[in-house]
């Protein structure tokens, strides 16, 4: 069977281009790769990808993202290592970056923090496939991540 090697990319409404390529660079670190002014902006972490991320202008007036809408939930950015992420948490909590929580999710550990316009983004750390442990109740992320960001990291 024929299939996918990993996410490509993900493409995003936004209501203000310039301000979310300036969060999206500032935050994550991304870095701009092509421009339509006034209607998208494409955006990697990688030097050798044209984007993982598109955004795409809707205007000021756009509706805003609702709990229990059908639709984008999250994406999520891997990190090289726990030490990475960490980094990373450290550095959006001095940005004052929306922060929904902390997930261990027993393999990989998760960070969930809101663009400003309300899109769910995860950043995560996954162990090696060689060092996961599979829960009392059998379940692969229900085990405890032996890592934590915070006192208050829940399992998710």
């Amino acid at each position: 069977m024929v299939k996918p090697r990993q996410l490509g990319h993900l493409v995003l409404r936004v209501r203000d281009l310039e301000a979310s390529e300036k969060w999206y660079s500032e935050v994550l670190g991304l870095h701009t790769t092509n421009k339509r002014p006034g209607q998208m902006i494409f955006m990697s972490a990688r030097d050798d990808s044209s984007h993982e991320l598109a955004l795409v202008s809707v205007g000021e007036d756009a509706p805003g993202p609702e709990e229990t809408r059908v639709g984008l939930y999250h994406f999520a950015w891997e990190m090289e290592s726990f030490e990475d992420l960490k980094a990373l948490y450290e550095h959006m909590k001095a940005k004052d970056v929306n922060i929904g929580g902390i997930g261990d999710h027993g393999v990989s550990m998760g960070v969930y923090l809101f663009d400003p316009d309300g899109n769910e983004i995860e950043v995560y750390h996954e162990m090696p496939q060689s060092e996961w442990v599979v829960g009392e109740d059998g379940d692969l992320f229900r085990a405890e991540y032996p890592h934590k960001l915070e006192a208050e990291t829940v399992p998710a």
